[in-house]
């Protein structure tokens, strides 16, 4: 029988507490766990990788149909790696396993990415991680099987943002324990509606509604950050991935064991100081809450960007995969295990995009957690984006700053030239000025009609349908030819030009006026420091240094 959601949204059949038993530590309530006490010493549990070697194949009219590419040891840090070495793959297969889904379940459309005055364009990528427990390999290594069939949890949600003029990479991760409203979203496969949730809920339940586009929708609801793509991977594509790379580096600053009195606990047992991880124990460390830390899920999430920093290391300092059936076994494994948006439907597509981000030196990747802060009452062990904090963090990853604190390369686009006297620019305004807690401020799109018309801009109009909470004020127009005339009246009304965007959502110049220009006069940008809030935790991708603390009471 499944349990009851904790979200204040109802119950859902097979539907686990989103708080429990996901990426997070497992708990065995019929018998320990087997493999998993056998210390920092013993080598883990070999994965089965389920496919077959196909070395022995026939050549296609005695020519090969082979195709050189490299893969990342594990789907969670590809883009990042960029690569873990050359194989012979099997293109036609390989394609045929990859599964494929809808990037946006939610009812937004995305505004296009602005370009930087070189014409480049940043890019954004969704990695999800996934709790499925649909197979017997996942069960295997989820426990839990009170869980089993029921609907995947998103526990691990990182944005890679890669730089317009690729010279750095920025990583934001949403603790699952993070509580937000998740907006409507449409099951494509089964058109079931999910209604937008009128109370708060743990950001990991997205999965369970309709899929992975439901997590983008929440994700740009959120943060207003445009998604380039998404990946999704499972317990069983982490551990076949991580295995094959042969270890990556980890290091803690004492014993630690991760089990409890109750059971709870991901198994991990390491000895103080840096051990090599692999397989099963890769995936425990990356699940391990209790006995890092507070024992919470922030620092579950500062050791998965030490894991990754890490791999990025090892791979990029020259550690390789060479046995071709080892290699055909791993693109096995990982397509297997990956899933994509239609917009990454071949394998070749994923290469082109690992090799973009294979541009960003290690030494310029920076792997952040969204600034938060704790509930109170019965969501007190749940998390909260901080006020200030996490929409500074967001708006640099929007306007494109490096969140390693080096200075920019990019240089401000130069504003195109309106094609028709101000007077002639025809322009919608509408009043988004509310908030979850706030009805729109009365008279806001008037008065900011009756502001244009005394700049000049005579042709402006009211759209009276109430576009819904919009956190930032923002133009849209849906053509190029109509840019230089919305810069125009973004620079009339002191509205930054990274404010204005392309979207096939509008047919005509929009303005709307978001919950940050309530009060009459003109607009007010937020300060966009160029500095990462230190809530933030950035991490470095060359910091060697970095080492776990332990949470008391887990040593041993």
């Amino acid at each position: 029988m499944g349990r009851r959601s904790t979200s204040g949204e109802g119950t859902r059949p097979h539907v686990r507490d989103p708080g429990q038993l996901g990426w997070d530590d497992a708990l065995y309530e019929d018998e320990p766990p087997k493999g998993k006490d056998s210390g920092a010493d013993a080598p883990p549990p070999a994965p089965e990788n389920g496919g077959h070697r196909r070395g022995g194949s026939k050549r296609r009219g005695g020519k090969s149909r082979r195709r050189v590419l490299r893969w990342s040891a594990s789907v969670l840090a590809l883009l990042i790696i960029g690569g873990a070495g050359a194989g012979y793959l099997y293109y036609e297969h390989l394609n045929a396993n990859l599964k494929k889904e809808d990037l946006m379940l939610g009812d937004k459309k995305m505004a296009d990415h602005k370009a930087n005055s070189a014409g480049q364009t940043p890019m954004n990528i969704l990695l999800i991680g996934s709790d499925a427990r649909d197979s017997k390999e996942n069960q295997k290594l989820g426990g839990a099987k009170d869980t089993f069939g029921a609907p995947p949890l998103a526990d691990v949600q990182m944005l890679v943002h890669l730089s317009a003029d690729r010279s750095n990479m920025s990583v934001i991760s949403m603790p699952r324990d993070t509580l937000l409203k998740i907006p409507k979203c449409t099951d494509p496969k089964t058109k079931h509606v999910y209604p937008a949730t009128t109370k708060l809920t743990m950001t990991n339940e997205t999965l369970s509604r309709g899929g992975p586009g439901c997590t983008v929708a929440a994700w740009y609801e959120l943060t207003g950050i445009t998604i380039d793509h998404f990946m999704m991977i499972d317990f069983a594509g982490v551990v076949s991935m991580a295995d094959a790379i042969g270890g990556v580096p980890v290091c803690v600053k004492g014993n630690v064991y991760s089990r409890n009195s109750k059971g709870q606990g991901s198994g991990l047992k390491l000895k103080k100081g840096t051990t090599k991880i692999k397989g099963e124990q890769a995936l425990q460390w990356l699940r391990t809450r209790y006995g890092f830390e507070d024992g919470t899920d922030l620092g579950r999430t500062h050791a998965q960007h030490m894991y990754m920093n890490s791999m990025v290391r090892e791979l990029r300092n020259g550690t390789k995969l060479t046995d071709p059936g080892k290699l055909m076994d791993l693109a096995d494994s990982a397509v297997n295990a990956l899933t994509v948006d239609k917009g990454l439907e071949t394998v070749k597509k994923l290469y082109d995009l690992a090799e973009e981000f294979k541009k960003a030196p290690t030494e310029r990747i920076t792997m952040t957690t969204m600034p938060n802060v704790y509930g109170t009452g019965v969501n007190k062990e749940r998390v909260l984006p901080k006020p200030g904090e996490a929409d500074q963090l967001f708006q640099m990853v929007r306007d494109d700053i490096p969140l390693d604190g080096k200075a920019s390369k990019r240089k401000p686009a130069a504003a195109k030239e309106p094609t028709a006297p101000i007077g002639e620019i025809p322009v919608t305004v509408r009043n988004g000025s509310g908030t979850d807690t706030q009805a729109p401020a009365k008279g806001r799109a008037s008065a900011v009609k009756e502001l244009l018309a005394g700049k000049g801009f005579t042709g402006t109009e009211i759209d009276t349908q109430n576009p819904g909470p919009t956190a930032r004020t923002g133009l849209l127009f849906p053509s190029v030819d109509m840019q230089g005339n919305a810069q125009a009246v973004a620079k009339a009304l002191g509205i930054p030009l990274t404010a204005v965007k392309r979207s096939t959502d509008v047919t005509g110049i929009t303005l709307t006026v978001g919950a940050d220009w309530r009060e009459d006069g003109d607009y007010a940008p937020p300060a966009a420091e160029e500095k990462t809030p230190e809530s933030a935790r950035a991490l470095k991708g060359d910091d060697e240094g970095a080492c776990m603390d332990i949470q008391p009471g887990f040593g041993w």
